[in-house]
């Protein structure tokens, strides 16, 4: 069973909104590095293990540093991505850079930086050439795309409905391309599923990743030195579900690489969500308790604030602050004020009885939350704070004004 015990009481909750308004993300340093070690200390037995954090999933950079402290490197998909990293000072290999579509311009700071590049498409590689210009770069990958070999879930679709990476042909004939070029190390990347909590699927996946690395090394003639597993380590959103065995996944890949004489191969993983998902917290208040045909709750906090619940129908658990011990006797829709009927984080969820100005804390909101939002309506993105390990709050992004959302119009 799942945890739901919040690590700040409702002293704090209030003080902290009180002081920077609602809503409001709140994250937990403590529980932030505890699973940043869990992750690193489950894996170390693999060759040069490295997780670099999909910066998609919480791109605040005091959330970033945090993580940069435990060892971990940072997965990129963007221009503004690679720049946080030149802003915090971080290069070379400790970025890997995976995005699709990918403009000349990116890929020309992705060089500058000393990325780990990973191209999406054998048609990226002239561009990437022309970026590069010659000269040296420490890695490359390309992102394998294994069709019908894999299957996908919900929130990533199926690998043969994919727009990313190559097909077995394509990763031959762009290794027979790079192998040309000044790089020192090459790899293959996939990423084939997003919150995944069966372990036996990242296992299946490492399969997968050793078959084409040995038809690559065959048929391409050259030295695959390492592979990317891509991120998909799942969080148990719901009360009921058990957290990840990662310990199962690191033993399984462990014995697999033993098995097919492959323990030479260095591994990385990209995982975001699970680092920081269950460590994060949307705190809103109740605004309005409404009874039409059914009960909602009004709250000040809508779907451009966490949009997961309205794009993928995701669960998030929700505590009513200071209430915690009172039974769920009423069922209602929890709702924004967007102009979308879809602005819902829970339907007919049952919930102890809910009054104007109560509090109500979103779990688990951590990853793909606060970069997901949006300015539909024209509302604003709220601020960040960081919940210190010494219980010290410090506020690590503004909340958004109506100025800034218009900032850029041209009135004339």
């Amino acid at each position: 069973m799942k945890d739901l015990k919040l690590p700040l009481n409702k002293n704090e909750v209030e003080g902290i909104l009180s002081q920077y308004g609602s809503p409001i993300y709140i994250y937990d340093e403590e529980g932030i590095r505890k699973k940043a070690r869990k992750l690193k200390g489950s894996f170390s037995k693999l060759h040069n293990y490295k997780n670099f954090f999909a910066v998609k999933a919480t791109p605040t950079p005091a959330i970033l540093k945090i993580l940069h402290e435990e060892g971990m490197g940072f997965d990129c998909s963007s221009k503004t991505e690679l720049t946080i990293m030149q802003k915090m000072g971080i290069t070379g290999d400790n970025i890997f850079f995976t995005s699709n579509n990918t403009s000349l311009e990116d890929f020309q700071l992705a060089v500058q930086l000393g990325a780990t590049i990973n191209l999406d498409d054998v048609t990226q590689i002239s561009v990437f050439k022309t970026a590069l210009k010659d000269g040296p770069l420490n890695r490359v990958a390309v992102r394998y795309n294994p069709g019908n070999l894999k299957s996908g879930n919900q929130i990533i679709g199926e690998p043969v409905e994919a727009k990313y990476g190559m097909t077995q042909d394509q990763i031959i004939q762009s290794f027979n391309e790079l192998k040309q070029l000044n790089i020192n190390k090459l790899g293959i990347h996939t990423m084939v599923a997003s919150n995944e909590l069966i372990e036996d699927y990242f296992t299946d996946t490492a399969k997968i990743l050793l078959d084409i690395v040995d038809k690559t090394e065959k048929e391409a003639g050259v030295k695959i030195s390492f592979i990317n597993l891509g991120g998909g380590f799942g969080v148990n959103y719901k009360p009921e579900q058990a957290e990840l065995a990662i310990n199962k996944i690191s033993e399984s890949i462990e014995a697999l690489l033993k098995e097919r004489d492959r323990s030479d191969l260095t591994i990385f993983t990209e995982n975001g969500r699970y680092i920081t998902g269950p460590h994060g917290y949307l705190v809103t208040k109740v605004r309005y308790v409404m009874e039409k045909f059914k009960k909602y709750i009004g709250v000040d906090a809508s779907m451009h604030n966490l949009m997961r619940p309205g794009m993928y129908g995701a669960y998030h658990h929700i505590t009513v602050l200071g209430k915690e011990g009172l039974e769920p006797t009423n069922a209602y829709d929890i709702v924004g004020s967007l102009c979308e009927n879809n602005d819902k984080f829970a339907i007919d969820r049952k919930l102890p009885e809910i009054e104007e100005d109560d509090i109500l804390v979103i779990h688990d909101a951590g990853a793909h939350g606060h970069a997901m939002g949006f300015n539909y309506n024209g509302l604003t993105r709220s601020a960040e704070v960081l919940f210190n390990v010494d219980r010290s709050t410090k506020l690590i992004r503004r909340a958004e004004t109506t100025d800034q959302v218009l900032q850029n119009v041209i009135w004339e």
